[in-house]
């Protein structure tokens, strides 16, 4: 059968490192790119005897996050062990939660900007539609295992570190959807400054489980679970290959039985890790260093704390400045670059023009550089600048690019400074004038055409000016000054 006759039902597993300045149970720092193993203490190496102390900020954390989307949150909250034996969690257990989350159903919305641009999904409605959450819990996060050839090193500076995981049922049905639930998420998580969420630092990664069964079937087929995902267009790669495989391996009679998969992102496979893993292979209990903890006064105390959300914000700047539709999912889809569009705006008079000038020119500069906005060299106040004196008529397009350039290098020149280095100030219309009487006495033939409709000539003459001025002026005034010479 073809993969259409089958029914995919998708479930994902979203850990998430919390923006917190020290770990879960320990006082160490959590962040990333310090030396390996420099970030440590005898509470999260697991000696003996080393007790836990609750990082109150990560649970609260949670709880926001868990309002962001809709859960509840029980009025008690616990922790257990999750036993199991690797490199990468010296206690031999996993302080994590099994059966008192912090946080119990909810949704994510899948955005509609959130779609992969060939997916084919249209803007006009901001939420396509929403995936229902199971729970969200909080644990603290393993070490860092780098494997080599025949030997592997950890990094215990990661071990430790706030994690929630937030577990969707199974409601997604396609690696399109798959990767808009990741780009929802991320940004919301991203809005209510829980995490940077950046997969490529390991701050947001997630688990992919995936099954087939023939349409008309209600009984779910076998779980299939992919690990080693690594960014969002891996993991709608890595689905699409599953459910090929998958689908091939059933029209041949081949049952599937629940197994963990890991997904090869350079090779384009995965390959079987292990089979027939559950909850009760882990032997959870209750951890006995840790008391339970009463959630109604910090349910209370990140109330207030609710940011506005990605849909909200996309009215807004549609509302307030007037942003077609295309350029305010543009804009939401990156926090980053969509407050560095709101702090140019609030110094322009021209909206629009700074977030096309965001979305299009500055944001090819940030890819051809390698950088993200955050990086950016040229500040919001510096684009303002730049617009300003488009608005202003001292350069064209073209010519604010050739500015831009300038500014890039020199982020702190102002930007009729930056104009006037490559020779484009102020124009004189009087001289100007002048020297347009002049182009146009020289050039009878052109001029004659011109006059005869071939407007394309028009520029032929424009640029004739140009070249004969100094400074520059605006293309745009040229051939304006021209047309009302010529009575065109």
């Amino acid at each position: 059968m073809p993969v259409s006759d089958y029914l995919v039902t998708i479930g994902l597993e979203v850990h998430c490192q919390i923006k917190t300045e020290t770990k879960m149970f320990c006082s160490c720092k959590a962040g990333f790119g310090y030396e390996p193993n420099t970030n440590v203490c005898p509470t999260c190496l697991g000696m003996p005897g080393a007790l836990p102390v609750l990082n109150e900020y990560a649970i609260e954390r949670t709880i926001l996050t868990g309002m962001m989307l809709g859960c509840s949150t029980p009025p008690v909250t616990k922790w257990d062990r999750k036993n199991y034996f690797y490199a990468d969690m010296p206690k031999n257990y996993q302080t994590s939660q099994l059966d008192l989350p912090l946080c119990i159903g909810g949704e994510v919305p899948l955005y509609s900007w959130a779609f992969p641009p060939d997916s084919g999904v249209k803007s006009d409605e901001p939420v396509v539609r929403r995936v229902r959450l199971d729970h969200i819990h909080l644990e603290e996060d393993a070490a860092k295992l780098t494997h080599f050839g025949n030997y592997s090193l950890v990094d215990y500076n990661r071990g430790g570190t706030p994690l929630m995981e937030i577990v969707s049922t199974p409601d997604l049905t396609s690696p399109d959807e798959t990767y808009a639930y990741l780009k929802s998420l991320q940004q919301i998580l991203i809005c209510g400054g829980i995490s940077d969420a950046d997969m490529e630092k390991g701050q947001m990664r997630c688990d992919v489980n995936v099954s087939l069964r023939p349409k008309g079937q209600k009984e779910l087929g076998a779980k299939i679970e992919m690990k080693n995902i690594n960014s969002m267009s891996a993991a709608r790669r890595a689905l699409i290959y599953e459910i090929a495989r998958q689908a091939d391996e059933l029209d041949r009679g081949i049952a599937q039985v629940q197994s963990t998969r890991r997904w090869d992102d350079e090779l384009g496979e995965s390959i079987v890790m292990r089979t027939k893993e559950n909850a009760h292979d882990y032997r959870y209990h209750p951890c006995p260093d840790l008391v339970p903890v009463h959630t109604a006064p910090l349910v209370e105390k990140v109330r207030g704390e609710l940011p506005e959300l990605p849909d909200a914000r996309r009215e807004r700047l549609m509302a307030s400045y007037g942003l077609p539709v295309a350029d305010a999912n543009t804009l939401v889809a990156d926090a980053a670059l969509c407050a560095y569009f709101e702090a140019a705006a609030a110094a322009s008079k021209s909206p629009r023009k700074i977030a096309n000038w965001v979305i299009n020119n500055l944001s090819a500069a940030l890819a051809e550089k390698g950088i993200g906005i955050e990086d950016c060299p040229l500040a919001s106040a510096g684009l303002a600048g730049l617009v300003g004196i488009i608005e202003d008529g001292l350069v064209s397009n073209n010519q604010a690019r050739e500015v831009l350039d300038v500014l890039w290098q020199k982020p702190g020149m102002a930007a009729e400074e930056a104009a006037a280095s490559l020779g484009y100030r102020k124009t004189d219309t009087g001289a100007l004038d002048g020297v347009i009487r002049g182009v146009i006495a020289e050039n009878d033939e052109l001029v004659a055409a011109v006059k005869g409709g071939n407007m394309k000539l028009l520029n032929a003459l424009t640029g004739k000016v140009m070249k004969a001025s100094n400074p520059k002026p605006n293309p745009k005034l040229v051939t304006e000054m021209i047309m009302k010479q010529l009575g065109l």
